[in-house]
């Protein structure tokens, strides 16, 4: 080495480096057979995934010839109405009544049609799991089954989104016809809605099946110039004269809790019609569709307080609300602002955890402060939903959430952090019961970690110690310092010790926190936020924390009073996606992560991808360097599910009918291409008809652009009145 090079290596000047190598996950094999089509649909039970398959077995191929027995493409199958209501067990409860979208009670939201099976050779899902949610797997929905109720499919001359008309619409016209099958389709005008009054009038007609709220005591309001708010977004809930105080007959004593879905957003946000679709479809089938269980609000930030002063004078905050969003939603949307947290929110140290551009108080690293804030305007509601607006959901939302809400009612308590700190990949895991022996096993006994050369070999110099089982989380799990310790009385204590509970503590039991995404522990990971936590006593350390990627999830009355309080009074705060999971660990309520089924866009080993997945410490997700969440984190950009997942938003497109990556579109869905080889996703022949996915979890998605047909200003058309008995 010369003089010179042997300076440059004092100083750390190694010249240019070689970029790393790719990523293992990057050389397996695209799957293909999600972008089959209507024409392909088999049932569940005769379905031959193309992933997982046996290692021994031929790779799957797209032949869609006739002359293949069981490959033939068929004729468009009939759909079926999909009714998610009748299957939730509301027997003790006062019946409910039915919602309309107009005053005279006569416009209906046609129901969500499906198709029994899937199409040939879709694949599964590798992790999560259909069946221990009690969800159907052998359905799937098209786009004009699932979106048609909303605009879909038809022109903005008629009330509809102006897009839809291009590609396979074979037997599209289902959703909209009346189930009598008689009379005009059944396709709303949605020109004149306003959500938040349909909303009102369905929880005033429904009120008898919820419990009576005291109206909010407010202290002087703070910002005075809006003391007396009388927008639709401050009163919808209110019953007016009486009016609905009667209308359901109450014949049981028991009552439904009120959930609101707060949608995050922002006031330069572009509302594109696929994203008013998703709106629509979220209030139609939560709110109206339930009887009123769910309320459906925007949470709108403002992010130039300064060019848009909303807190001078209530017309100046109605201006920029005008301004900001549809008219259709603008009685659902409450704005907020960074400044309004600082004023709330006084003497939270910010340690600046990723650089003063990103203060503990904004969007970023502080959201939850906003949802804190909302819950105490909104007693009414029991839990809340955070919900981003780049999420989709392929099937129903209430199907959803009410299945989740029963699953994780009935998780016991025994074992319930291990097993949320982990992913459940079936196919590897076996049944839930092994899963859930095993999660107790690899925390009682610890594990040797494939991602460890050195884990389990004795007297190797420098070498980590054998594996070293935990104690199992029972209870609440304090942070170190007891003056850190707030408001503590009335925190769930275990009923019997850790050994002698038989898995009976927490069943029948509402979680306070719903996920869907695995609590894992932060500390020692390489993720870039597990620090960032303020205002507790770290001379021994950082207080016991828990997170999970991806903000959205629903939490409890309870725990966000806790969150609240505890930022006011200690000055506690964590970043977004760590705060609500730590103060239900500081406090020991019941937190659930939902292992909702996920889709992955390559052929992984299995066994593989479950050592990724659960890569930290004993099994689990995190607790050390080798989480997943970190460095490691491009391993989840081929899922359905993550915060920046790449396969999430061209599958949704692809289903859409758009092209992408020159792959899809009109010619794809319509035609046999006999050029192609059928093997793999550039080489599949086509011709099977538009894409139908069983019911998953898509995120994110993100500026989907829609064709939208333009029509002239003086274009008019007669709007045939809605069926009322569609």
């Amino acid at each position: 080495m010369s003089i010179v090079s042997a300076r440059r290596v004092e100083v750390g000047d190694l010249g240019k480096r070689p970029p790393p190598p790719p990523a293992p996950w990057e050389s397996f094999n695209f799957l293909s057979r999600y972008y089959g089509g209507i024409r392909s649909i088999v049932p569940q039970s005769e379905n031959k995934p193309e992933y997982p398959m046996p290692e021994d077995e031929l790779p799957y191929t797209n032949e869609t010839g006739l002359e293949e027995p069981g490959t033939a493409i068929r004729e468009v199958p009939v759909s079926l109405p999909f009714q998610p209501y009748k299957s939730r067990n509301m027997a003790d409860y006062p019946p409910s009544k039915e919602c309309f979208l107009d005053e005279k009670s006569t416009i209906r939201v046609p129901q969500l049609q499906y198709y029994a099976g899937r199409p040939r050779g879709f694949p599964d899902n590798i992790l999560g799991s259909y069946e221990l949610l009690g969800m159907s797997e052998n359905m799937c929905f098209d786009r004009y089954g699932r979106l048609g109720p909303y605009g879909y499919g038809y022109s903005l001359r008629t009330g509809g989104i102006g897009t839809g008309h291009s590609g396979d619409t074979e037997g599209s016209e289902a959703v909209w016809r009346p189930e009598s099958g008689e009379g005009s389709l059944n396709k709303v005008d949605y020109r004149t809605v306003d959500w938040a009054t349909a909303q009102r009038r369905c929880y005033q007609a429904n009120s008898g099946r919820f419990n009576s709220v005291s109206p909010l005591q407010k202290p002087i309001n703070t910002f005075s110039v809006l003391a007396e708010e009388t927008t639709e977004v401050q009163r919808r809930d209110e019953v007016r004269d009486g009016a609905g105080l009667n209308e359901t007959k109450i014949s049981s004593t028991k009552h439904l809790p009120r959930i609101a879905v707060v949608i995050r957003t922002w006031d330069d946000f572009k509302y594109q019609e696929e994203d008013v679709i998703q709106l629509r479809a979220m209030i139609a089938e939560l709110s109206l569709g339930s009887g009123g269980e769910y309320d459906v609000h925007l949470l709108v930030q403002v992010k130039d307080e300064g060019k848009n002063p909303i807190w001078a004078d209530p017309e100046t905050y109605q201006k920029h609300l005008n301004e900001s969003v549809p008219e259709e939603f603008r009685g659902i949307a409450t704005f907020w602002s960074v400044t309004q947290m600082l004023m709330l929110y006084q003497g939270v140290f910010d340690n600046y955890a990723r650089g003063p551009d990103l203060p503990v108080h904004g969007p970023y690293r502080g959201l939850q402060m906003a949802m804190q804030w909302f819950a105490q305007e909104h007693p009414e509601y029991d839990f809340f939903w955070h919900w981003e607006i780049d999420i989709r959901y392929s099937g129903h939302y209430y199907d959803l959430f009410s299945r989740i809400d029963s699953w994780t009612t009935e998780q016991p308590r025994k074992g319930l952090w291990e097993r949320n700190a982990r992913f459940y990949v079936p196919t590897v895991h076996g049944s839930w019961e092994d899963f859930r022996q095993m999660a107790r096993i690899q925390t009682e006994m610890g594990t040797s970690s494939s991602n460890n050369i050195w884990s389990g070999i004795g007297g190797t110099k420098g070498a980590p110690e054998r594996p070293k089982g935990e104690k199992p989380i029972w209870g609440p799990e304090r942070p170190q310092d007891e003056n850190d310790w707030f408001e503590i009385e009335n925190d769930p204590v275990p009923p019997t010790p850790y050994e002698k509970d038989k898995y009976v503590w927490g069943v029948g039991e509402t979680a306070d926190l719903i996920t869907f995404n695995p609590l894992f522990d932060p500390d020692g990971t390489t993720w870039l936020l597990a620090n960032d936590i303020t205002g507790y006593n770290a001379s021994e350390g950082l207080p016991p924390r828990r997170a999970a990627i991806v903000s959205s999830a629903r939490m409890s009355k309870r725990l966000l009073n806790t969150m609240h309080r505890e930022t006011v009074f200690k000055k506690h705060h964590a970043f977004s996606e760590m705060w609500a999971s730590t103060a239900a660990l500081h406090h020991g309520y019941k937190a659930v992560y939902v292992p909702h089924p996920i889709y992955v866009d390559r052929e992984w080993p299995v066994e593989y991808l479950t050592d990724i997945m659960n890569g930290g410490r004993n099994g689990a997700t995190g607790g050390s360097r080798t989480s997943v969440f970190g460095e490691r984190e491009h391993n989840l950009l081929g899922m359905t599910w993550y915060y920046n997942a790449g396969f999430a938003p061209n599958l949704w497109k692809r289903w859409l009918g758009l092209k992408i990556n020159n792959d899809g579109g009109e010619q794809f869905e319509l035609t046999v291409d006999e050029s192609k080889t059928g093997e793999g996703v550039n080489q599949m022949k086509g011709g099977e008809g538009r894409m139908c996915l069983p019911p998953m979890l898509i995120h994110p998605v993100k500026g989907v652009n829609l064709p939208i047909e333009k029509i002239e200003e003086e274009e008019t058309e007669e709007v045939a009145e809605s069926d009322p008995s569609a």
